[in-house]
């Protein structure tokens, strides 16, 4: 039940900046929802999906947001349940939950009788930042890449996601033209980085959002031949230094598998450092 004087809505563009105000109280945590609101104003015909914003009086004290994802933003525990019911209105267009750990979970608690059973559960992903040049040195091959590498880069792309996620992202209704799109996209940003021999992609990775305030890296993949040499390390060496060089971001940020001990391991020789726990549930 609503407290005197609380009240819990969608947001819309007049509601930006408070929604932004409110992300940066954690701005590298918030870093998806952040670049969301910078990129789309909070208007829901660019969103995708909607955000929602619990108030106490004019202050805005947490919020929520429901598209493909659903993120909550500098929630507790015990503000989720102001969520809950917008949340299963949306059940049918969520892939994914994921927040701080504690916080995905109390609002699993409360949703889960009348939502579908996840595909996967990955309760406890070490999210990891860096703010400094990287401990080790970076690939020297490992580039931005450009509209011509598309069509060796793609197939590395599917791999990852497929490997990642468990399904193809050219399972969609478009065949994976929605997935294309969005890796072209990254690409015309310099957002796409890899490194190439004469079999393909070697190495990638993908800035996925990027703010003021932090750069958070996806989709980091080493083809499987070439995995055992260490190129995820200086690969990643090399990413960081992207980042933080072009000046595109001042801190780096990841969330990692808990059973992906290579990986963690990785990032660890790179100068990552957890900060938080994440929870990702994939329906």
């Amino acid at each position: 039940m609503l407290r005197t004087r609380e009240q819990v809505r969608v947001l819309g563009p007049g509601d930006r900046d408070a929604f932004i105000a409110l992300a940066e109280q954690d701005p590298v945590v918030n870093v998806f929802a952040d670049y969301r609101a910078r990129l789309t104003n909070l208007d829901e015909r660019w969103l995708g999906g909607q955000v929602w914003g619990r108030f106490e009086g004019d202050e805005l004290v947490a919020g929520c947001h429901l598209g493909a994802n659903l993120v909550p933003v500098q929630c507790t525990p015990d503000d989720v349940g102001a969520f809950a019911d917008v949340a299963l209105r949306r059940r049918g267009t969520v892939g994914t939950i994921v927040g701080p750990s504690d916080v995905v979970t109390a609002l699993w608690e409360l949703i889960e009788p009348r939502w579908s059973r996840p595909r996967e559960i990955r309760a406890a992903q070490p999210h990891l930042e860096i703010a400094r040049p990287p401990a080790v040195p970076a690939a020297p091959d490992v580039r931005p890449n450009t509209p011509r590498d598309l069509e060796v880069l793609y197939p590395a792309c599917v791999a990852m996601y497929t490997e990642e996620v468990g399904v193809s992202p050219e399972n969609d209704a478009g065949g994976g033209d929605l997935y294309r799109a969005r890796i072209q996209q990254l690409i015309s940003r310099g957002w796409s980085l890899a490194s190439f021999d004469d079999d393909g992609v070697v190495f990638k990775a993908e800035v996925a959002c990027v703010t003021p305030y932090a750069a958070q890296v996806q989709g980091v993949w080493v083809r499987p031949d070439r995995r055992g040499e260490g190129l995820s390390t200086s690969g990643m060496a090399a990413v960081v230094s992207h980042v933080l060089g072009s000046g595109m971001a001042p801190v780096v940020s990841l969330y990692v598998n808990e059973w992906n001990t290579p990986a963690r391991a990785a990032y660890a020789r790179v100068g990552f450092e957890q900060t938080a726990t994440f929870a990702t549930l994939m329906f």
